[in-house]
């Protein structure tokens, strides 16, 4: 098994446990603006777990989720403040490098690639990154259903330097689970997103916010891929805890159940199976906690935190 950077966990039932309030279509964007005390407080407490990565609070800020009017004229503003207060939090740890990704989400609503529009996705990401980028040390396109939507984020970021990490999102129903090719939510397989991973400049590729039982297929093809490619990128994972079947609504339209039998000691066996797998990055998403990561940091094998080169 190889050694394991730590990501950190889901940022918006952490949220809610210290007191914030959530509600949708802005969800975890509420907390930015009313307290965002407490989204420095969970950046703590995932640092505290043993994260090696933190990940800024700008998912939501996207106006899928909080209007197209407050984007433009709150949304800097407010990227800015995810920003800081991720890298305040990263910068007060004295003991070891705690690394900023920034996170840029799927601009027109998770799990929903039908959505993608290639003609006006730029005119949002630039927003999104000039604000982000005097904070972060690595992006993180993350919960991305299709390759098109990884490749917008490849534009949008290149000419930062930064290094760029790009996580998709897996189809976890029962054909999934049951042990179908790994695919994205777009249908296009995972072993179509490593090829494009392996020639991106891209240096990870991580799977998220989907169920831990559909991640560890998925690892293997990338790590399959990446073999016969002779490319070396990391792998990563950061499973969430949803029940039931997810896509059925609009991510901003209602609040998912979380599952109550993936405690901090089930999560970790699926990590360990991950980081056999070959993934060398695994965090948790959404109600997947600061517990779940102290246990991730206790189980798996945890090396230097350096910052990417």
């Amino acid at each position: 098994m190889s050694t394991i950077r730590i990501l950190d966990g889901g940022m918006s039932r952490e949220l809610l446990r210290l007191g914030a309030e959530l509600k949708q279509p802005e969800w975890s964007a509420l907390a930015l603006m009313n307290s965002p005390d407490i989204v420095r407080e969970v950046h703590r407490e995932f640092i505290a777990a043993g994260t090696q990565i933190i990940t800024t609070n700008s998912y939501a800020l996207v106006p899928f989720h909080i209007g197209e009017e407050r984007f433009r004229n709150e949304g800097p503003a407010l990227i800015r403040l995810a920003g800081r207060l991720a890298r305040e939090a990263a910068d007060a740890v004295t003991d070891r490098k705690v690394l900023v990704a920034g996170s840029l989400p799927p601009i027109f609503g998770s799990y929903e690639p039908q959505n993608f529009q290639p003609s006006r996705v730029q005119d949002y990401l630039k927003v999104l990154v000039e604000n982000l980028a005097p904070f972060v040390d690595v992006w993180l396109g993350e919960t991305l259903s299709l390759i098109a939507e990884a490749d917008a984020v490849r534009e949008a970021v290149a000419a930062t330097g930064k290094p760029l990490w790009i996580s998709f999102t897996l189809e976890d129903g029962e054909a999934a689970i049951s042990g179908d090719e790994p695919k994205l939510r777009s249908t296009e397989t995972v072993e179509n997103a490593a090829s494009w991973a392996a020639s991106s400049g891209a240096e990870a590729i991580l799977f998220n916010c989907s169920k831990p039982e559909v991640m560890q297929g998925a690892v293997e093809v990338a790590a399959r891929v990446f073999r016969e490619k002779n490319v070396r990128l990391e792998i990563g994972v950061y499973a969430n805890a949803f029940e039931g079947e997810q896509g059925e609504a609009a991510a901003n339209e209602g609040l998912h159940d979380t599952r109550k039998d993936l405690n901090d000691d089930v999560y970790s066996r699926y990590a360990c199976s991950w980081a056999e797998a070959g993934a060398t990055i695994i965090g948790g998403c959404c109600g997947i906690g600061a517990a779940h990561i102290h246990r991730l940091r206790m189980t798996l094998p945890n090396g230097q935190t350096e910052r990417p080169q």
